[in-house]
């Protein structure tokens, strides 16, 4: 069997990576997906604890789950505000969109 360290280790360098490019990044579809990525972190670990804590329950997968049907509205919600932004201002970057400004 696999250590748990391993997953904590892979879903630690996952989670830094997103906030790496939540933070680094202007364009709206990168920080989406940087977001993506961190949520798939949690996932992980969720998975990693469920199965070494209590590997006869699925509470963890039903939390990993539960957590990438939140993300993918969530993308879908994001992705259609970031459409209607672009045809509106003709780019995507997030320094340069004021629009919820009155």
């Amino acid at each position: 069997m696999i250590p748990i360290e391993n997953f904590l280790v892979l879903s630690g360098i996952l989670f830094s990576l997103g906030i790496y490019g939540v933070l680094a990044r202007r364009n709206a579809v990168l920080i989406l997906m940087s977001v993506e990525l961190m949520l798939q972190a949690v996932s992980i670990n969720f998975i990693a604890f469920a199965v070494y804590l209590y590997p006869e329950q699925f509470t963890g997968l039903i939390f990993a789950i539960f957590v990438i049907t939140i993300a993918a509205a969530e993308v879908g919600l994001a992705l259609g505000i970031i459409l209607r932004i672009f045809r509106n201002k003709g780019t995507a970057n997030v320094d340069e969109v004021d629009m919820l400004k009155w």
